[in-house]
């Protein structure tokens, strides 16, 4: 039995061309989730579950599968465990054949090196916009003005809260935390 296995990372991406690619497999699992890590993935873990001894694993490609070495070992050997053989189409690996699992290896470490590389670039970009003054996180709620006005009325007898909360359109633990904040630059 062919057991095909197809997954994208986000909602904004589709399945379409590897179900289409996939169209002869017997059964066919897909999800959309990150391939960072293989035990998050409740689609191919029902899919290595569901695999049966002779029976082949197909994927597109091998980073649908797996983005690690260690994942991808992992999932293997599970699947050896289990006398199943695993095919990944564009790349042509059929783990049958020793040409195939050595083909396999190479990818799978090519394939971490590269996701390790992208890592480092983003931290690297991350640190430039960083020292350019780029602020990363959500923009701040109020203004300047509006937050010196919560800390009058904050101060002010009487008014509570909540009051000030709904009227700024933030929680109330915002409220204190912008008064603690803030409260020395308004004075």
């Amino acid at each position: 039995m062919r057991i095909g296995y197809a997954r994208v990372s986000s909602a904004g991406q589709k399945l379409d061309v590897q179900l289409g690619r996939l169209a002869d497999c017997d059964r066919i699992f897909h999800e959309k989730a990150s391939g960072a890590t293989a035990k998050d993935r409740s689609e191919l873990q029902k899919a290595l579950d569901f695999v049966r001894d002779e029976d082949v694993f197909v994927v597109t490609k091998l980073d649908r599968l797996a983005r690690s070495v260690i994942d991808l070992a992992g999932i293997v050997q599970r699947l050896q465990g289990k006398n199943v053989d695993l095919v990944v189409l564009d790349q042509g690996i059929d783990t049958t054949t020793l040409y195939g699992r050595v083909q396999f290896n190479i990818l799978a470490a090519i394939g971490e090196f590269e996701r390790e590389l992208i890592k480092e670039r983003s931290m690297e970009g991350r640190e430039k916009a960083l020292a350019r003054g780029v602020k990363f996180g959500a923009k701040p709620k109020l203004t300047k003005k509006e937050t010196i006005d919560l800390i009058r009325d904050f101060e002010a007898p009487g008014c509570s809260k909540t009051e000030i909360a709904e009227h700024y359109g933030i929680s109330r633990s915002s409220v204190y935390r912008l008064y603690a904040e803030n409260r020395e630059k308004s004075v």
